[in-house]
């Protein structure tokens, strides 16, 4: 912001000031009038743009009982879909890349069992202790050589172990001891969802024998072609427009469940992550109204799939180079107040680049405060839509409030049906999503530019 002051504090321009004649002087008092007007225009601008009601209308809508909880590949995230494109046209975005709409299509393969046979040594195998992560029509296994074989022992971390092979592109056999069996069903499920056409399989047994000696396993699978979007518009920018900064938060949640003594069957998902969509179309709409256009192309995208593996922002993630990505601002349940309060909201893996600090330095005189995640044991950095461009060495950080520690003093409402607008703080996301829009101006701009962070090997 313009300090009006300063330069009256220096000797040498208060002399020259002095020294002005008439219209110099009201040459001067023109323009300082203009540049205030400017700025004064500047906050009612913003204030008119992104306030409390705004906030509430577009969450309202994103978490009505009408969206059937925003499920992937149900009529509901369809809806949801719909309606954040119109806002998108609304801001008179542009289409990004050679979409003509403002959705990416996205296509997925569910592969559904139909026929298990086989034994590990003389251990039967069937549907009951065998998990596949496939897209193939069959597979056959009558070699432990064919596979890497990984093994889940009794005392071993089940989601650490497990769930990294998920994203391994080579062919894996998981080997589960039977003491996690009430976490195998639960992966099982999780195996079973449509995933993108993939040469290779990860396939996980539950059995005692963890060393066995041979394998004769077919499966026979039913595919099904799905579909899901992200919701994409851009502004394209002008002196870097082959630079892009990204807005984003993930637009789907857990659809119906069943219903509980105090809530209905629907988990709305008004805080996750209705909440960082909300901002994504309202900071779209702000940036559009801007006389000045960006220095740098910006991308507004509302991702699918974040649920159930995160297939929406890894799709994205594919369509750019990332090395003409300079930011990502990923932004993940800001509905509720962050441990510190008001004005305040976390960047997960801030110490990994100096995006954090720039943005920080942007609100100097301002009362909201970005701060380091303070949940590094939850690993947030690389568990939501950021992650796949961050490993890519993006620096794209996660924005939250969200209370991920144990309870009591987590998020209550965290993947439960009473995730309701009425628990949400729409003062302060409004605060939050203003601190978003104007921390992130220099970047934009192109006056900044954000380190790199580190690739994942």
């Amino acid at each position: 912001m313009l300090d009006t002051g300063y330069w009256i504090s220096d000797a040498y321009s208060y002399n020259c000031f002095q020294k002005l004649n008439n219209n110099e002087m009201k040459k001067l008092l023109l323009t300082f009038a203009a540049g205030f007007t400017g700025l004064l225009s500047f906050a009612q601008n913003i204030d008119k743009i992104i306030n409390a009601t705004e906030v509430e209308r577009i969450e309202k809508i994103l978490s009505a009982d009408d969206m059937q909880g925003r499920k992937t590949f149900t009529p509901g995230i369809d809806k949801a879909a719909d309606f954040i494109a119109g806002e998108f046209a609304k801001s008179k975005l542009q289409f990004f890349g050679s979409n003509t709409d403002y959705f990416q299509p996205i296509i997925m393969t569910k592969a559904k069992p139909v026929e298990i046979t086989g034994t590990l040594d003389a251990e039967p195998l069937t549907t009951d202790n065998i998990a596949a992560n496939t897209t193939a029509s069959s597979l056959d296994i009558t070699s432990l050589k064919d596979y890497e074989v990984v093994v889940v022992k009794k005392d071993d971390d089940f989601s650490k172990v497990v769930f990294p092979v998920f994203d391994l592109d080579k062919n894996v056999l998981v080997l589960v001891d039977t003491a996690h069996a009430r976490r195998f069903k639960g992966m099982q499920r999780f195996a079973g969802n449509a995933k993108f056409q993939s040469a290779v399989s990860q396939v996980f047994i539950l059995t005692a024998n963890l060393n066995p000696s041979a394998i004769n396993l077919h499966i026979k699978n039913q595919l099904t072609e799905q579909h899901l979007k992200n919701v994409v518009g851009v502004i394209p920018g002008t002196t870097k427009k082959d630079e892009y900064v990204v807005f984003s938060g993930h637009y789907d949640h857990l659809g119906i469940g069943k219903p509980n003594a105090n809530q209905d069957s629907i988990y709305n998902g008004a805080n996750d992550d209705a909440a960082g969509t909300t901002a994504v179309m309202m900071l779209a709409e702000y940036f559009s109204k801007q006389k000045i256009k960006p220095a740098r192309t910006i991308i507004f995208v509302a991702f699918t799939a974040e649920e159930i593996g995160g297939f929406g922002s890894r799709f994205f993630s594919k369509q750019l180079n990332p090395d003409k990505v300079v930011a990502m601002f990923n932004i993940e349940m800001i509905g509720t107040t962050s441990k510190w309060g008001t004005n305040s909201a976390y960047i997960t893996g801030y110490e990994k680049s100096d995006m954090g600090k720039i943005l920080q330095a942007n609100l100097t005189g301002s009362k909201f405060h970005f701060e380091p995640d303070p949940y590094p044991k939850q690993k947030l950095f690389y568990r939501s839509d950021n992650a796949t461009l961050a490993e890519l060495g993006v620096p794209a950080h996660t924005i939250s409030t969200a209370k991920m520690e144990e309870a009591p003093n987590d998020e209550p409402n965290y993947h439960k049906q009473s995730d309701e607008i009425g628990t949400l703080d729409m003062n302060n996301m409004a605060e939050i999503i203003k601190a978003i829009a104007i921390s992130s101006t220099s970047i934009i701009s192109g006056k900044d530019t954000p380190g790199r962070v580190e690739k994942m090997k």
